[in-house]
């Protein structure tokens, strides 16, 4: 330590401050770890295995044949004729549809009432129940495909029923709605990947995290920052350097999650669900931009945090809850979608949550929102800052507990 006062006081103390912590850091392997591995790169690897899983599932109810067991499948062997062809295989008949939904041992059931043939050749209206259960997110492709299968069925028999009277199809549907869709193939990949920014937002964090516990609590927890402190040299020289540190950490973490979403995005079949997804190198440059005000205030408040604890453990629990914070634009975007207003993007974290999803559909972001989003995150990591400078001019900071 005492090697140490001396470099502060022969150079510049941020810049002394800024590059023992680095390297010191770059020796630590929980913080290497965390910083350079576990969130850059397993967080990408982990999303993209998750879509993958989910849109071959998908993918393999809206097209393989899909087994459906149905009861009464004798009493009309023209609409299992429909379904078969629809892809649908007929299976064996359950003592209970409802139970058998709810075990979650079939998607969907169809049952078929045993009138069903002789209120047909009445041309009187026929019924067919569905079981399924609306809460199975997993089963709703199976149900969507048997539904619209029955119900294309009822409207051909219907429209043939009109012929053989001499009416013409269209006199049933006197009204018909034409669906124009204004939803393109990238802006359509928002409904699958609305949760990116918070993998962005954490990865700052995670890069960060063990940095900023060390360089406060840690140092304290080890008696060394006393003895930093005692160098004639202001407090706040020595703050900046521990948060530029910091920030060279986290800012190094995101462009390796960056560098991972633009390699590992090309692994994800969008297109065959008619999507476009684009994580290269337009994409990762805004939201570079967009986020680097974010790796300041992030410091600060870890910092910030972690300068109350007494321990490394005990700033481990109290940053552990900040974590929490993050996710609050996420979900409150998934949850509730809003219009995008100009003075939301002046808003930390829900101005980038707002950009990134702007950049997702493939809109970007105009030179206003880029700059309320820098100005207002800036603001707020200047507040962050002096806050804890303040506090690291207090004495008890300084004295080990």
């Amino acid at each position: 330590m005492n090697d140490m006062s001396a470099k502060i006081r022969r150079g510049g103390a941020f810049l002394t401050v800024f590059l023992k912590e680095v390297k010191e850091n770059l020796r630590d392997r929980r913080t290497l770890m965390s910083a350079f591995l576990t969130g850059p790169l397993l967080g990408p690897l982990l999303f993209v295995m998750l879509i993958n899983v989910t849109l071959n599932r998908e993918l393999d109810k809206a097209e393989k044949p899909l087994p459906v067991p149905v009861l009464g499948a004798a009493y009309a062997p023209n609409l299992i004729d429909a379904l078969k062809a629809g892809g649908v295989v007929p299976g064996a008949a359950v003592a209970d549809p409802a139970q058998t939904v709810r075990k979650q041992d079939a998607d969907v059931v169809l049952r078929i009432a045993p009138d069903y043939g002789k209120a047909w050749r009445k041309g009187e209206p026929v019924q067919v129940e569905l079981f399924y259960d609306s809460s199975r997110r997993d089963a709703n492709t199976s149900v969507e495909r048997v539904s619209d299968l029955v119900e294309n069925y009822a409207r051909q028999q219907g429209a043939m029923r009109l012929v053989a009277r001499g009416l013409s199809p269209g006199t049933a549907w006197p009204l018909q709605v034409a669906r124009r869709d204004q939803a393109t193939p990238q802006s359509r990949a928002v409904l699958m990947f609305a949760m990116l920014p918070y993998f962005f937002v954490i990865t700052i964090f995670m890069g960060g995290m063990y940095l900023a516990i060390d360089l406060t609590a840690g140092e304290r927890e080890r008696q060394s920052l006393e003895p930093l402190f005692a160098n004639p040299v202001a407090r706040w020289k020595i703050l900046c350097g521990k948060l530029a540190a910091i920030c060279a950490f986290s800012t190094a973490s995101l462009l390796i999650t960056l560098l991972g979403f633009a390699v590992v995005g090309r692994f994800i079949p969008a297109e065959k669900i008619g999507m476009e997804l684009d994580l290269g190198l337009h994409f990762a440059t805004y939201v570079l931009l967009l986020m680097l005000p974010l790796v300041l205030l992030l410091s600060a408040l870890q910092s910030l945090v972690a300068a109350f604890a007494k321990s490394y453990r005990e700033a481990q629990t109290y940053i552990s809850l900040l974590m929490l914070v993050p996710i609050i634009p996420s979900a409150l975007l998934s949850f509730m979608p809003i219009k995008a207003q100009a003075w939301m993007y002046a808003i930390p974290l829900l101005g980038q949550n707002l950009g990134i999803m702007q950049l997702l559909r493939g809109d970007g972001v105009t030179g206003e929102q880029i700059g309320l989003c820098l100005a207002g995150s800036l603001a707020a990591a200047l507040v962050a800052v002096l806050v804890t400078a303040q506090l690291y001019r207090s004495e008890k900071l300084a004295i080990s507990a």
